[in-house]
Protein backbone atom coordinates (compact mmCIF):
# COMPACT_ATOMS: atom_id res chain seq x y z
CA UNK A 1 0.00 0.00 0.00
CA UNK A 2 1.43 3.33 -1.11
CA UNK A 3 2.35 5.82 1.51
CA UNK A 4 1.07 9.20 1.41
CA UNK A 5 2.76 10.78 4.40
CA UNK A 6 4.91 13.45 2.95
CA UNK A 7 8.35 13.56 3.75
CA UNK A 8 10.85 16.06 5.70
CA UNK A 9 13.14 18.16 3.98
CA UNK A 10 15.60 19.90 5.53
CA UNK A 11 15.09 22.58 3.35
CA UNK A 12 11.98 23.79 5.19
CA UNK A 13 8.44 21.65 4.42
CA UNK A 14 8.00 20.31 1.17
CA UNK A 15 4.40 21.42 -0.33
CA UNK A 16 2.12 17.97 -1.18
CA UNK A 17 1.95 17.49 -4.85
CA UNK A 18 -1.82 17.46 -5.74
CA UNK A 19 -1.32 15.18 -8.38
CA UNK A 20 -1.61 12.11 -5.94
CA UNK A 21 -4.92 13.59 -4.57
CA UNK A 22 -7.39 11.28 -7.41
CA UNK A 23 -4.91 8.42 -5.97
CA UNK A 24 -5.12 9.20 -2.44
CA UNK A 25 -8.98 9.53 -3.16
CA UNK A 26 -9.31 5.78 -5.26
CA UNK A 27 -7.11 4.10 -2.75
CA UNK A 28 -8.35 5.39 0.83
CA UNK A 29 -12.32 6.50 -0.20
CA UNK A 30 -13.73 3.16 0.88
CA UNK A 31 -12.40 3.13 4.43
CA UNK A 32 -12.95 6.78 5.04
CA UNK A 33 -16.60 6.13 3.93
CA UNK A 34 -16.92 3.39 5.97
CA UNK A 35 -15.55 5.41 9.15
CA UNK A 36 -18.63 8.54 7.92
CA UNK A 37 -21.22 5.72 7.75
CA UNK A 38 -20.54 4.80 10.89
CA UNK A 39 -20.95 8.06 12.40
CA UNK A 40 -23.84 8.88 10.39
CA UNK A 41 -25.59 5.21 9.90
CA UNK A 42 -27.03 6.46 6.65
CA UNK A 43 -24.85 5.68 3.31
CA UNK A 44 -26.29 9.23 1.44
CA UNK A 45 -25.33 11.22 4.47
CA UNK A 46 -21.75 9.38 4.80
CA UNK A 47 -21.73 10.24 1.16
CA UNK A 48 -22.30 13.67 1.69
CA UNK A 49 -19.82 14.01 4.69
CA UNK A 50 -16.91 12.36 2.56
CA UNK A 51 -17.42 14.78 -0.03
CA UNK A 52 -17.79 17.67 2.24
CA UNK A 53 -14.10 16.56 3.82
CA UNK A 54 -12.51 15.44 0.41
CA UNK A 55 -13.14 18.97 -0.47
CA UNK A 56 -11.76 20.57 2.60
CA UNK A 57 -8.66 18.47 2.46
CA UNK A 58 -8.03 19.26 -1.37
CA UNK A 59 -7.72 23.21 -0.38
CA UNK A 60 -5.40 22.12 2.64
CA UNK A 61 -3.08 19.37 1.12
CA UNK A 62 -0.45 21.19 1.09
CA UNK A 63 -0.14 21.93 4.46
CA UNK A 64 -1.25 17.66 5.12
CA UNK A 65 1.58 15.82 6.41
CA UNK A 66 -0.30 12.54 6.61
CA UNK A 67 -3.68 12.58 4.73
CA UNK A 68 -5.75 9.83 6.20
CA UNK A 69 -5.54 10.57 10.30
CA UNK A 70 -5.96 14.39 8.95
CA UNK A 71 -9.54 13.29 6.48
CA UNK A 72 -10.77 10.90 9.32
CA UNK A 73 -10.18 14.31 11.95
CA UNK A 74 -12.25 16.07 9.29
CA UNK A 75 -14.97 13.96 9.11
CA UNK A 76 -15.34 13.61 12.79
CA UNK A 77 -15.05 18.07 13.10
CA UNK A 78 -17.87 17.88 10.18
CA UNK A 79 -19.84 15.31 11.33
CA UNK A 80 -20.39 16.88 14.58
CA UNK A 81 -20.77 20.37 13.45
CA UNK A 82 -23.77 19.08 11.51
CA UNK A 83 -24.91 17.10 14.02
CA UNK A 84 -25.31 19.78 16.42
CA UNK A 85 -26.95 22.23 13.89
CA UNK A 86 -29.65 19.42 13.17
CA UNK A 87 -32.66 19.77 15.19
CA UNK A 88 -33.98 16.31 16.36
CA UNK A 89 -37.27 15.62 17.82
CA UNK A 90 -38.88 12.79 18.93
CA UNK A 91 -41.64 10.88 17.03
CA UNK A 92 -43.83 9.91 18.67
CA UNK A 93 -45.70 6.36 17.83
CA UNK A 94 -48.54 4.12 19.56
CA UNK A 95 -47.11 0.65 18.98
CA UNK A 96 -44.18 -0.87 19.61
CA UNK A 97 -42.68 -3.34 17.60
CA UNK A 98 -43.32 -7.07 18.28
CA UNK A 99 -40.28 -8.92 17.70
CA UNK A 100 -40.69 -12.51 15.89
CA UNK A 101 -40.58 -15.87 18.48
CA UNK A 102 -37.32 -17.25 16.79
CA UNK A 103 -36.66 -14.98 14.04
CA UNK A 104 -33.04 -15.96 11.91
CA UNK A 105 -33.14 -12.19 11.82
CA UNK A 106 -33.09 -11.46 15.40
CA UNK A 107 -29.19 -10.78 15.35
CA UNK A 108 -29.32 -8.28 12.51
CA UNK A 109 -32.92 -6.71 15.26
CA UNK A 110 -30.51 -6.32 17.96
CA UNK A 111 -27.92 -4.83 15.80
CA UNK A 112 -29.82 -2.56 14.20
CA UNK A 113 -31.67 -1.72 17.82
CA UNK A 114 -27.93 -1.39 19.39
CA UNK A 115 -27.58 1.40 16.07
CA UNK A 116 -30.55 3.53 17.46
CA UNK A 117 -29.15 3.63 20.89
CA UNK A 118 -25.76 4.75 19.29
CA UNK A 119 -27.61 7.33 17.44
CA UNK A 120 -29.06 9.00 20.49
CA UNK A 121 -25.67 9.84 22.04
CA UNK A 122 -24.55 12.86 21.69
CA UNK A 123 -21.95 13.56 18.43
CA UNK A 124 -18.96 13.64 20.59
CA UNK A 125 -19.77 10.07 22.51
CA UNK A 126 -20.55 8.69 19.52
CA UNK A 127 -17.47 9.85 17.14
CA UNK A 128 -15.31 8.62 20.42
CA UNK A 129 -17.26 5.35 20.12
CA UNK A 130 -16.91 4.49 16.41
CA UNK A 131 -12.66 5.36 16.33
CA UNK A 132 -12.26 3.12 19.46
CA UNK A 133 -14.54 0.18 18.94
CA UNK A 134 -15.29 0.47 15.28
CA UNK A 135 -11.96 1.94 13.59
CA UNK A 136 -10.17 0.40 16.23
CA UNK A 137 -8.40 3.08 17.10
CA UNK A 138 -6.13 3.34 20.56
CA UNK A 139 -6.61 5.95 22.71
CA UNK A 140 -3.70 7.98 21.46
CA UNK A 141 -5.10 7.92 18.08
CA UNK A 142 -8.43 8.75 18.73
CA UNK A 143 -7.00 11.59 20.65
CA UNK A 144 -5.41 12.54 17.63
CA UNK A 145 -8.06 12.04 15.66
CA UNK A 146 -10.94 14.16 17.78
CA UNK A 147 -7.81 16.84 18.70
CA UNK A 148 -8.35 16.60 22.82
CA UNK A 149 -6.84 15.34 25.86
CA UNK A 150 -6.57 11.01 26.44
CA UNK A 151 -8.70 12.03 29.69
CA UNK A 152 -11.01 13.28 27.45
CA UNK A 153 -10.92 10.23 24.82
CA UNK A 154 -11.19 7.66 28.48
CA UNK A 155 -14.25 9.70 30.21
CA UNK A 156 -16.30 10.20 26.62
CA UNK A 157 -15.75 6.38 26.41
CA UNK A 158 -16.83 5.49 29.73
CA UNK A 159 -19.69 7.91 30.15
CA UNK A 160 -21.10 6.35 26.07
CA UNK A 161 -20.95 2.85 27.34
CA UNK A 162 -22.76 3.99 30.51
CA UNK A 163 -25.57 5.32 28.50
CA UNK A 164 -25.11 2.44 25.90
CA UNK A 165 -25.69 -0.14 28.55
CA UNK A 166 -28.78 1.35 30.39
CA UNK A 167 -30.45 1.88 26.65
CA UNK A 168 -29.40 -1.82 25.45
CA UNK A 169 -31.52 -3.12 28.60
CA UNK A 170 -34.14 -1.20 27.67
CA UNK A 171 -33.89 -2.30 24.26
CA UNK A 172 -33.95 -6.12 25.19
CA UNK A 173 -37.09 -5.75 27.76
CA UNK A 174 -38.69 -4.48 24.15
CA UNK A 175 -38.06 -7.59 22.61
CA UNK A 176 -39.06 -9.93 25.61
Amino acid sequence: MRQYRRQATTGGPQVADRSIFPEFVATRSDRLLRTAYLLTHNWATAEDLLQEALAKAWFAWSRVDDPEPYLRKVIVTTYTSWWRRRWRRELPSDELPEPAAGDATRGFDDRDSLWRVVGQLPARQRAVIVLRFYEDLSVAEATAVLGCDPGTVKSQTAKALAKLRVDESIVKELHR
